[in-house]
């Protein structure tokens, strides 16, 4: 009841409370809004007047508004490369080309990363002001920010446009924007968004639009000719059937809202219906221009667009205009497979890639394995049917041309001359075939098998993700590699009970059961799957992986749980040859001695390592804590206490900050970005991955594929002991909660510092009135959707891949919010930092996360998202073993004091376990098993 929680959606700290600048009050400025009639005056069509240095009026026989988009740096790459060079004078002749193509109106953004958005827009809107070319025209200012709008706002030479405010954050932040807008002077665009996020359906976009004319005409008294509302042009032909009615609701809302509320305009992005068919500039043009005939009709007046590249209505091709408009208006369930064909036909007018297809002119046979090896799906529908044709049976088909194509395939990547998303991509053309000539098998009556893609598979493999687990992109990339190899992999997919498991196992009779984890107490849960197989007498090999697991471990907690085979897989390079090994009657009998002999020979050093290991009594690792001079020193103040929510916070923001180097990493390519691109073995190949990962990553990005919430506080705090105490309010008389940290236990000698998260928080006993900080973000919410819409086309490439971003982003936006928090800390105000030093953590402060080595009890994630109230604030859950769903979150507590860092709290004693179950009112053996890996003893025995 103590936690206060205070939305908040923009990432930017300085637009935390939105209030106006005080360095120019509107009143001040001589923008003053045009003599209007109240809105219960109005019988009449009202105009909609704006202006440049010139007039521009939109009257009722206005036909249609262009409003430019290439002044924009997250539309357009050249803008966006010049403004972030520094280079505004050619960045103003983007806007001139704009103005000279016919638009009327140019929309300005500036919400780049790298940027000082405040600033860039700023000096770009008062150099527009010296180039009559166009600061003639209406300008209208576009940003995620309010403190950027709120700076173009000022510099603007006429009456424009704020694009945008909406209902996303409640009534009242909505309330107090449009009220700036209109002492300010300005028209506005207003989203369809609301407390539940962006309006897709017909009826959500029509039930928001009236609210917000509403609020705004008989609260604000916002004069109704000046309200331009954005229903949300939302992208169709994504394969996804949700999807098919998005052109159609858009047009019909529009429709309604010039219906039923009147004087007010609608607006759009119109670039946002086309974006499955980027880089296709035909398709494209043709989209945009059937899409704009259509919503004119109803009503629509302006929209964003590339003025200069609009395809004529009557000029469109009528079989494309057929295709398109079957699209647009949802005509036919097989729209967007038709359309995707014709697309496939046609080059972009832009920029062509001059493509090698000699190899076209091979047989069947040798186009196949070259389309398998390289990884090419353009023609491998084509070619199966013709070989199909060809052969007396579709089965031959796989036996013959597509498994010798895959069989290269697995020759090439075991001998490291063909790296991970070669393979999968290569995947992804095997899996179209397959798909070609499996209705013709299923025909003949044949066994086979729809998962896996092949008849006679090699072996069976069940793999899971176990119980209380949602990781699964590595596990996901061994299945591609495994089924490459003609292995059948049934995937069971995450949060696999063990039963279900087992279960499975028996009854499509596996050959082997795989087990992944990414968090530490799925190591127990693995213990528990190999006690049961050996339980219920599976006599077939179990298969270890993750990336807490290791092969010390598989060898000394898990293999001793059964007495048939557990090996350890170390990543889906080595996948194939272990099963091909454990499955091959020349090659099973040495292997499984040659993995016995290394499992004894990790369990003896692991006990002589146990012997030697010197570790400390808790009572002496305390007296060698890490000892701050607290006397002198102020603890630094937040700007506020309490909990804030980041609810949808724009993609854009968030991709500048990514990591590159661990995205590497799950693709099994080692080595730091960028110098990854010079390295002569996989830099070619680095290079396409990154490639393909950027294209991927701006649709997301562009079409609002997955969606961030975040949530972070401060609260006041001291440390009593190795605990941190969290306090109701300033008089620090009431505990609100308790964090409990460990100590590092090992012997390291005299003079070492054993160290413990408490100690970086100053002691109750000092006085000193600290703080600590706590957060949680996702990038995970649409990424199930996305994944699957790639599956469903064969294309684990790009399910892949989608995790793989969905991850760095999450990552990415923990790092931004952490230099948010930094200068919502006082002591991070200053700090200016280049986004490769935040990356390498050159600034002061720390984000420790439960389950990683400082903090390695999972179980204070509970605490902390009960205090951040992060199941709705973020739309985070736990899982009963503390995972966080979606996978794709972060979360941890942060620390300022200049001194704190990371560290490994490593082995822990007996006696540290009994003293932290009791700070935590556990039984002992409750913390020995949440803390496992962590033991320095074995708590079955005495040693």
């Amino acid at each position: 009841s103590t936690i206060k929680h205070q939305p908040s959606t923009s990432l930017e700290p300085s637009t935390i409370n939105h209030q106006p600048s005080t360095s120019l009050e509107p009143s001040t400025i001589n923008h003053q809004p045009s003599t209007r009639l109240e809105p219960s005056t109005i019988n009449h069509q009202p105009l909609t007047r704006l202006s440049g240095t010139q007039p521009f009026i939109i009257r009722p026989e206005t036909n249609f508004v262009n409003i430019g988009e290439r002044t924009n740096v997250t539309g357009s790459p050249r803008f966006a490369k010049l403004i972030l060079a520094g280079d505004y004078e050619a960045a103003l002749s983007v806007s001139q080309q704009q103005v000279d193509s016919g638009a009327q109106i140019i929309d300005v953004n500036m919400d780049e990363g790298m940027l000082d958005s405040e600033r860039a827009m700023t000096t770009f809107l008062t150099l527009i002001q010296g180039e009559p070319g166009i600061n003639r025209v209406p300008i209208m200012v576009d940003s995620s920010k309010w403190s950027v709008i709120e700076a173009g706002l000022k510099c603007l030479p006429g009456k424009g446009i704020v694009n945008s405010i909406s209902l996303k954050e409640g009534e009242e932040k909505f309330k107090e924007q449009a009220r700036l807008v209109r002492r300010y002077g300005a028209a506005v665009v207003v989203m369809a968004f609301d407390e539940s996020g962006q309006a897709d359906s017909f009826e959500r976009k029509i039930q928001i639009c009236e609210r917000a004319y509403r609020i705004l005409t008989e609260e604000i008294g916002f004069p109704p000719e000046d309200i331009i509302f954005d229903p949300n042009i939302l992208t169709v032909a994504t394969g996804i059937e949700e999807h098919n009615n998005y052109a159609v609701a858009f047009i019909e809302a529009t429709r309604w809202i010039k219906q039923n509320l009147p004087g007010c305009r609608v607006s759009g992005g119109v670039s946002n219906i086309s974006f499955s068919f980027r880089g296709n500039n035909v398709v494209r043009e043709a989209m945009h221009s059937a899409f704009l005939y259509h919503a004119i009709q109803a009503g629509l007046d302006m929209g964003i667009v590339n003025a200069g590249q609009l395809a004529v209505y009557e000029e469109i091709p009528k079989d494309l205009l057929a295709l398109v408009e079957d699209v647009l208006l949802n005509r036919r369930s097989d729209a967007t497979e038709r359309l995707l064909a014709f697309a496939e036909t046609v080059k972009s007018q832009g920029k062509i890639e001059v493509k090698d297809e000699e190899w076209r002119l091979g047989s069947v046979e040798s186009r196949l394995s070259h389309a398998l090896v390289k990884g090419i799906a353009d023609f491998i529908e084509m070619d199966t049917e013709e070989a199909r044709k060809k052969y007396d049976r579709p089965l031959s088909v796989i036996e013959g041309p597509l498994m010798d194509g895959m069989n290269i395939v697995g020759d090439l990547f075991g001998s490291g001359r063909m790296f991970l998303p070669q393979v999968v991509k290569s995947a992804r053309v095997m899996k179209k075939a397959v798909a070609v000539l499996l209705p013709y098998m299923e025909e003949e009556k044949e066994a086979i098998r729809a998962a896996g893609g092949t008849t006679q598979a090699r072996g069976k493999i069940v793999m899971a993700t176990v119980k209380g687990d949602v990781h699964d992109i590595g596990k996901n990339i061994v299945g591609v590699v495994l089924g490459c190899n003609n292995y059948e992999v049934i995937d069971l997919g995450v949060m696999v009970p063990c039963d279900k498991i087992l279960q499975t196992a028996r009854e499509v009779n596996a050959d082997l059961i795989g087990l992944s984890g990414l968090i530490t107490p799925s190591l127990d849960e693995m213990v528990h799957v190999a006690r049961e197989m050996e339980r219920e007498g599976f006599d077939i090999p179990l298969l270890i992986g993750g990336a807490t697991t290791s092969r010390a471990h598989t060898a000394v907690k898990i293999a001793p749980a059964r007495k048939q085979p557990v090996i350890h897989v170390l990543d889906a390079s080595r996948a194939v040859g272990v099963v091909g090994s454990l499955l091959s009657a020349d090659h099973k009998e040495r292997f499984l001695r040659d993995n016995y002999c290394e499992q004894d020979e990790l369990r003896e050093q692991h006990l002589t390592r146990r012997e030697q290991r010197v570790m400390l009594t808790i009572e002496e690792a305390r007296r060698r804590k890490f000892a701050i001079e607290w006397s002198g020193y102020t603890p630094p103040r937040p700007a506020f206490t309490g909990v804030r929510e980041l609810r949808d916070v724009p993609l854009e923001e968030l991709v500048p900050y990514i990591d590159w180097s661990p995205f590497f990493h799950t693709w099994e390519l080692k080595g730091r970005y960028p110098a990854i691109f010079d390295d002569e073995n996989y830099g070619i190949r680095a290079r396409e991955l990154f490639d393909d990962a950027q294209a991927l990553l701006d649709e997301i990005v562009r079409m609002r594929l997955l969606t961030a919430h975040g949530v972070y506080a401060f609260w006041h705090a001291n440390s009593v002991g190795d605990d941190i105490e969290l306090f109701t309010d300033e008089s620090r008389k009431t505990v609100l909660t308790t964090f409990h940290t460990l100590r590092q236990q090992m012997d390291k000698g005299d003079g070492q510092v054993n160290y413990c998260l408490a100690d970086f928080v100053a002691p109750k006993e000092s006085g000193l009135c600290d703080f600590l900080g706590g957060f949680a973000v996702t990038s995970g919410h649409g990424l199930p959707e996305l994944v699957e819409r790639f599956r469903k086309d064969n294309d684990d490439y790009n399910a892949i891949m989608a995790e793989a971003l969905a991850d760095r982003l999450a990552e990415a936006f923990a790092e931004k919010l952490h230099e948010i928090v930094r200068k919502d800390w006082e002591y991070g105000r200053d700090e200016k930092l280049p986004v490769d030093g935040l990356i390498a953590e050159r600034y002061r402060g720390i984000r420790p996360a439960a389950g990683y080595p400082a903090c390695p009890d999972h179980t204070e994630k509970g605490l902390l998202f009960e205090l951040l109230n992060a199941g709705q604030a973020a739309e985070i859950r736990l899982t009963e073993s503390y995972a966080m769903f979606p996978a794709s979150s972060v979360s941890g507590l942060y620390f300022s004091h200049p001194r704190s860092r990371y560290f490994p709290v490593g082995k822990i004693g007996r006696d540290q376990i009994e003293d932290y179950a009791a700070r935590k009112c556990w039984p002992v053996e409750e913390a020995e098993r949440w803390m496992a890996p962590n033991l320095s003893y074995d708590p079955d025995t005495s040693q």
